[in-house]
Order: structure tokens, then C-alpha cells, then sequence
């Protein structure tokens, strides 16, 4: 039996897992912690959600006025923690309700309400009154839109470079519209200017000194979070501050891409914050799709060998840092992802070590494409599906070397992961209308950008021109 194959029947049978579950459909079948434990907050759009799974929802700046923790503790948001506490199903987490229905194993509501953020927190939480206001625990926010990348798979709302192309070019020539500005106007979703005043920005920090006090996990995302002013007076405040519990994960996203003064100023701030024991882990998340060119390609503005680079220098000059390398695993990531698997295990090698809250210090993290629908894995013709198996077996391989009896191959969750992609892209139907997107998106994509698409991926350059073939 395989390691991947032995946790996943593991955490059917987990007895945590199992108690937490227990006491959880004791409140009621759709209760889950993170609606009260858990937040994302995009404020260059003025949007929150709880969990990744629920679409956001606009924060109405009256109830800021009021309450700047309003920002997390919505009217709307109170609204379906009332549904859980009566024991019903809110319809906007729809997708757990779809896994418990349709499989022996957990939904990610038993996972999250179980996690060290959540679970201690279970009795303050049933005990209190849904319109109660409390403070989250594991915070994610976006100070801003300002990117200098424009990756293919993105688009305005989180990237200021996006926005120009959008304005002069408009939509792409999709059945969607890609990337349409009018959509976002029409859904209260157009970001706000980096240099435009912002209250949701200004509503954030008059709750920050109360936030911080309570935070376990805090999380900057973006945009680019090194581009923006706030993120950098959030290190300020750290090193200032220490943090109460002593206990603060840290985690800030970044492309890497950006000049080096201000990777060398990132390093400085994380050296300090390390060394001065303010936090208990500082996690950097970093994005590539595949290796060299292509990933070039997909992620616009990439210039790889700078992000390598920049990979080395975090993690020599920052002995305890981790990193956590984001893989959008899409439709042209197959071509190069064994090379990236290759990549990453010469990089968890390298920087193994004791003094590291992971032996590893490097983390891949595989998290296949949904949307746009144009550009997901299941969009490929069936051919390349052994393609991804065997990226999954080659991870698998690599999964057994050890350092003073740790792991620091790839691990069960990181295999698993590929696998699960593969898994989705074999369960595709008729892909007709995303092919004819594939080929018009990146016809335009190519015409805008001073790409190209064929000499960038000589593999695919067939299944590219038949796409083609679908508009005529």
C-alpha cells in the first residue's frame, strides 16, 4: 500500500477528526467554526468571505461606520451563523454540503472547525449569540490591487496591471467575456486605486490594535503585498509589537518578482522579526506553474531565474523561513510540471534542516485550475492525461528520502494533491466551448502581449491550432 493511499484512509477513520465531527452535529448538520474563526478580506474590492468555498459578499460601509470589525462580522455574515446555530444549512456552503452527501469522507467544515485556530474556540462560539461580534483567528487580507504581474488565469480585481490592459483592450473574445470590467462595476467588485483613499483600508487599521491581540494565523495576499505601503507597516508593528500569545503564524504572499531593494528590504524585516522571536512561523507563499519559459508564459511578468534567485536568497539569508510554493495547476503547467517537481525537490534538499519548523523548508503546494474554465487541465485532449499520472508517480518516487529520520521528499499531502488533479481532469465532459475559448484567449492573448503561444510551447501547438479551427 502506498503512503498517499494509507492517509487518505486514515482521516476517514481519524478519532480527532471523528470527535470534532460528533460535536459539531451536536450544534446542529451545518455548523462550522469558521464562519466565526476564519476570514478573507479583499479590500480593494470591500469584499469578505469565510472560507475559500462561500462566494465573497460587499461590506456595506454603513455598518463600518459603526463597527470596524465589520469588516469580518457582516450583517449577512451574522445572518448565516444563525442558520448553524439553528442547525440548518446555509446555501452558500453548498460545497461541503455536497461532499458529506456524496462521500464517507469529511468536509472541509470538519477539517477547518477542527484546525488549532478553530477548535479551542467551540464552546465560546455556541454559547454566544449569533449576533455576537468576534474576533477571527486565522485572517487572510488584500490591502490592494497593485501587481506588476498579469498572469493569464488572473485578472483585475487583483492585479493593477491587468486593469490597464483591460481598459485598453476590453474583455477577451470569450463566451465569458474574460476579464470584463463592466462585470466587475455591475458586482460592486472594481478594486479601488492603490492611491485612492479606501476605507475599508482605513476601517482595517482602527481595528488592527484589537485584531492583533486575538490573531493566530495572519496572512497578507494581494495583489503584490510588497508593492503595498501596509504591508510593510504591518512588519513595522510586529517588530514593535510582539504579539501577546507569542504564538502569531506569520504568512505574506509574494511573486518575487519585484526590485531588489525591496526583497532586500523584505529580508532585513524578516531577519529582524525572526531573530527578536516575534512570531512562531514566518511562511513566504510564492506562485510558479511550471518550469523556465512556460512558466514565463503563464504568469506574465515572470522573469524566472529572478525568482529562483530570489528563492536562494530568502532562504539563505532567513535560516528559519519556510516556503510555500503555490502551483495553479492548469492546462499548460502539464508540459513542464515533471521539470518544477524536479526544481522543487533540489530546493527541499538543499535547505533542509533541524533549525526549521519544516525539515523542509520547501513546500509544494498543487491546487488544480477551476476557473476560467478556458484554461483548466480537463480543456486537454485525453492523451495528456498519463502525463499528469506521471508527474503524480515521479513526486510519488521522490517522496522517500530522509534527514535525521524526517521527511524531505514530497510528502503524502503534496502527492496526494497531483493526484487529485488528475483525478478532476479525467472526470471532463464535452470540452467543445472551452477549446474554442482556449484557442480565441490566447490568439488575443498573444496579439496584446507580444507572445507567442507555439514557439512557447511546441508541445501543445497542434491542440492550439485545432482550437482554432473551432471559430471558423
Amino acid at each position: 500500500m502506498s503512503s498517499s493511499k494509507k492517509a487518505h484512509e486514515i482521516s476517514f477513520t481519524n478519532p480527532d477528526y471523528l470527535d470534532t465531527k460528533k460535536k459539531l452535529d451536536k450544534v446542529g448538520c451545518g455548523m462550522c467554526l469558521a464562519k466565526w474563526t476564519q476570514v478573507t478580506m479583499h479590500l480593494q474590492m470591500g469584499q469578505t468571505h469565510s472560507c475559500h468555498h462561500p462566494s465573497t459578499h460587499h461590506i456595506p460601509i454603513g455598518e463600518l461606520k459603526r463597527n470596524p470589525s465589520a469588516l469580518h462580522n457582516t450583517s449577512f455574515k451574522k445572518r448565516k451563523r444563525r442558520e448553524m446555530l439553528e442547525g440548518k444549512r446555509p446555501a452558500e456552503c453548498d460545497y461541503c454540503w455536497n461532499v458529506e452527501d456524496n462521500s464517507t469522507g469529511f468536509s472541509d467544515r470538519v477539517f477547518k472547525s477542527n484546525e488549532s485556530w478553530s477548535k479551542p474556540h467551540y464552546d465560546e462560539i455556541v454559547n454566544s449569540s449569533w449576533r455576537t461580534d468576534f474576533n477571527p483567528r486565522y485572517v487572510e487580507v488584500a490591502f490592494s490591487n497593485a501587481c506588476n504581474f498579469k498572469c493569464s488565469y488572473c485578472g483585475p480585481s487583483f492585479s493593477s496591471t491587468w486593469v490597464k490592459e483591460a481598459k485598453k483592450y476590453g474583455a477577451y473574445p470569450t463566451d465569458d467575456k474574460f476579464n470584463d470590467l463592466k462585470y466587475l462595476q455591475d458586482n460592486n467588485k472594481m478594486p479601488i486605486h492603490h492611491r485612492e483613499h479606501n476605507p475599508y483600508v482605513e476601517a482595517f487599521w482602527e481595528w488592527w490594535p484589537d485584531l492583533y491581540r486575538d490573531l493566530h494565523t495572519f496572512r497578507i495576499t494581494g495583489g503584490e503585498p510588497l508593492m503595498s505601503k501596509d504591508t510593510w507597516k504591518v512588519l513595522d508593528y510586529i517588530i514593535e509589537h510582539p504579539n501577546p500569545n507569542k504564538k502569531l503564524n506569520l504568512a505574506i504572499n509574494s511573486n518575487l518578482g519585484v526590485e531588489d531593494r525591496l526583497v532586500d528590504n523584505f529580508i532585513e524585516k524578516i531577519k529582524k522579526i525572526e531573530d527578536e522571536e516575534r512570531v512562531n512561523e514566518f511562511i513566504i507563499f510564492t506562485s510558479v506553474d511550471g518550469w523556465g519559459e512556460q512558466a514565463e508564459y503563464i504568469r506574465n511578468g515572470l522573469i524566472f531565474d529572478r525568482w529562483l534567485s530570489n528563492m536562494n536568497k530568502l532562504l539563505t539569508a532567513c535560516p528559519r523561513l519556510n516556503i510555500t510554493i503555490m502551483s495553479t495547476f492548469n492546462s499548460l503547467s502539464v508540459p513542464s510540471y515533471y521539470k518544477l517537481i524536479d526544481g522543487v525537490y533540489q530546493l527541499k534538499n538543499e535547505y533542509a534542516s533541524t533549525d526549521r519548523y519544516w525539515i523542509s523548508a520547501v513546500f509544494l503546494d498543487s491546487s488544480y485550475l477551476r476557473y476560467p474554465s478556458h484554461q483548466t487541465l480537463q480543456v486537454l485532449p485525453s492523451k495528456w492525461d498519463r502525463e499528469v499520472l506521471r508527474c503524480a508517480s515521479h513526486a510519488d518516487f521522490l517522496g522517500t528520502p530522509k534527514f535525521d529520520n524526517k521527511l524531505i521528499g514530497f510528502s503524502d499531502v503534496e502527492i496526494q494533491k497531483i493526484k487529485r488533479s488528475y483525478d478532476w481532469m479525467t472526470s471532463r465532459k464535452d470540452m467543445t466551448n472551452q477549446r474554442k475559448n482556449f484557442g480565441n484567449y490566447f490568439r488575443a492573448h498573444d496579439e496584446r502581449r507580444g507572445t507567442d503561444f507555439c514557439k512557447t510551447f511546441p508541445e501543445l501547438a497542434d491542440f492550439y491550432e485545432y482550437c482554432l479551427t473551432l471559430s471558423r
